[in-house]
């Protein structure tokens, strides 16, 4: 079985957005509940830099998610 580049770097992505939603959808879970920001309470704040670079991955990443629903058989 023959692997291409370009194959491995969609895998590559798929995880990563993959990844980004479960830590998104874990720290809403955490909001919701407990109202306690896991990603404001290690980055600094909902204002810090880094903060706002994790919750823009985790927009971006259910944007680019989007593409799964095509992938969904009857």
């Amino acid at each position: 079985m023959i692997i291409s580049k370009g194959h491995i770097v969609i895998k590559t992505l798929d995880s990563i957005a993959l990844i980004l939603l479960i830590v998104g959808g874990l720290n809403w879970l955490l909001v919701g509940l407990f109202e306690f920001d896991l990603v404001a309470a290690i980055f600094g704040g909902q204002e810090a830099i880094l903060s706002k670079i994790v919750y823009v991955l985790v927009g971006l990443s259910a944007i680019y998610c989007i593409k799964l629903f095509a992938r969904i058989k009857d």
